[in-house]
């Protein structure tokens, strides 16, 4: 599954939103990537996510794949833009 979506402030929600989104990742058993620019990501991978360079204004395509695909993809899209 896919989603596009603009990434909100959250670093006004969240204290470490790189760890809490690779956290949050972490509890769907399906593969998530995340694209911008070029740049492909698993969402689970700490390092990765601090190289991605998350920031309010982004757009980004999240891919979900596995058994709780549409749960995933709701949640993280749901973590980036609330």
């Amino acid at each position: 599954m896919k989603k596009t979506i603009e990434v909100s402030d959250i670093t006004k929600k969240y204290k470490n939103p790189v760890a809490e989104l690779v956290e949050a990742a972490c509890g769907y058993s399906s593969h998530i990537d995340l694209e911008c620019d070029g740049k492909n990501i698993n969402a689970k991978s700490l390092m990765g996510v601090m190289a991605f360079g998350l920031k309010k204004g982004m757009v980004i395509n999240i891919s979900t794949e596995g058994d709780d695909c549409e749960l995933a993809l709701e949640g993280i899209s749901e973590f980036l833009s609330a």
